[in-house]
């Protein structure tokens, strides 16, 4: 696997104070630069910005069934070490998150084995953390 470079998802949110609560709070990411309209933060070594944009009623909100389960569309998300996804779950599940769908693991004993958990922030926007059992089986069919 190639050495990856941070990347940048700018995110829109309807409230910036509950946003900013949430990814400071519960999710404890380090706050950089803000403005009253933008707030960037450290997701884990990659640039999220969370952007003011008023609902339209128009949002959209799709799900797929995966594995008999309604994966919310789109969402975004983080692939992080096995523990380190183990400590956030408890962490999370300490905090009374209200999750789309609970910590669980995929295809276990299997090729991709896969932990996952899907939950939003409080402006409604999908976040799915993972993890690999094995890292190099990220692809594999």
């Amino acid at each position: 696997m190639n050495i990856l470079s941070p990347f940048h998802l700018a995110i829109p949110v309807d409230d910036i104070e509950k946003a900013r609560e949430f990814y400071n709070k519960t999710l404890e990411l380090e706050e950089g630069r803000s403005s009253s309209h933008w707030v960037d933060f450290n997701f884990f070594g990659h640039q999220l910005v969370i952007h003011y944009k008023p609902k339209t009623g128009l949002e959209n909100n799709h799900k797929n069934l995966v594995d008999g389960k309604d994966v919310p569309v789109p969402h975004f998300g983080i692939l992080l070490e096995w523990h380190i996804w183990q400590d956030l779950a408890e962490k999370l599940l300490k905090k009374n998150i209200q999750f789309a769908i609970e910590p669980y693991i995929r295809f276990k004993g299997e090729v991709g084995e896969q932990a996952t958990m899907f939950f939003y922030d409080p402006c409604g926007n999908a976040l799915e953390f993972k993890s690999f059992k094995d890292k190099t089986q990220i692809f594999a069919k």
